[in-house]
């Protein structure tokens, strides 16, 4: 069957890096790429800049993967974030239709954020210091009956890289939305501090991270090779732990498996949903 006589998948991808240098959208489309050509499919995807050009896409995407990005999540008076919260809102009423052709969305890190300011599901705030490395992530028990982390161990391996986080998970606000938090921050039994959040599902079609799922060896060995980055890691974690994280990129166990992993088992809901319909 030729490509064009088979069912097309639209994903939209959302940059919120507002302009900023960054391995993430890269990261986004060699995973779409490597899932089209694996799994012989139609697949195309149309990039929209968010935060610099207010850019958002409509409702005829099939999947939207929404990225990281720099600066604060509280950014409720900015005019692409309002137009991005109106997104949201279309496609949870469009899931909310009759219609058997839902929407399904993946958000990462900076979009993780502004979902959980949108839902009030915890406390969001700066941390106290940046965090960027390859970093343990212990799943909650409902992960692990979620087919987004099927065949990651726990603890899984991933890239954390974030300024900002939210913790202090509200339960009462997740049991009422019939949310869950599927991931959480590892332990830090010297340091007395909460741990941050680090997955929820927030519905059939919705999931995000906290982490970057989408982050591959190569693009964060250069960046870890950075003399500012190396700088910046070394003082929040020590020159042993850099030199593990160095290590761990090389381990096929450890981001290699997040990344061939995590977004594609949930591009599988998706499209398997898609065909279905």
């Amino acid at each position: 069957m030729a490509q064009a006589d088979k069912q097309q998948v639209k994903v939209a991808i959302l940059d919120l890096y507002n302009g900023v240098e960054n391995e993430g959208m890269r990261g986004f489309q060699e995973i779409l790429q490597r899932y089209k050509a694996t799994n012989d499919l139609n697949l195309t995807y149309e990039i929209f800049d968010v935060r610099k050009k207010s850019e958002i896409p409509g409702t005829e995407f099939d999947i939207y993967i929404s990225s990281g990005g720099p600066g604060s999540p509280l950014s409720e008076d900015e005019v692409w974030d309002k137009k991005y919260m109106q997104l949201i809102d279309k496609l949870e009423d469009h899931n909310l239709s009759n219609t058997s052709q839902k929407k399904y969305g993946f958000f990462v890190c900076h979009s993780f954020q502004l979902l959980c300011r949108k839902y009030k599901l915890g406390v969001i705030g700066t941390r106290r210091s940046p965090s960027f490395g390859v970093l343990p992530v212990h799943m909650t028990r409902p992960a692990k009956k979620d087919h987004v982390f099927a065949g990651l161990s726990d603890p899984f391996y991933a890239v954390d890289s974030r300024s900002w986080q939210v913790i202090y998970p509200d339960e009462k606000r997740f049991m009422d939305m019939r949310m869950q938090l599927l991931a959480i921050e590892k332990e830090r039994p010297h340091i007395d501090l909460p741990r941050a959040m680090m997955a929820i599902r927030f519905n059939e079609y919705f999931v995000a991270t906290q982490f970057h799922p989408e982050a591959d060896a190569t693009g964060i060995k250069m960046l870890l090779e950075k003399p500012e980055k190396k700088e910046e890691v070394v003082n929040e974690h020590g020159l042993d732990k850099y030199n593990q994280m160095l290590e761990r990129l090389e381990d096929p166990d450890k981001i290699m498996h997040t990344q061939h992993t995590m977004i594609p088992n949930f591009l599988d809901q998706a499209i398997l949903s898609l065909q279905e319909a």
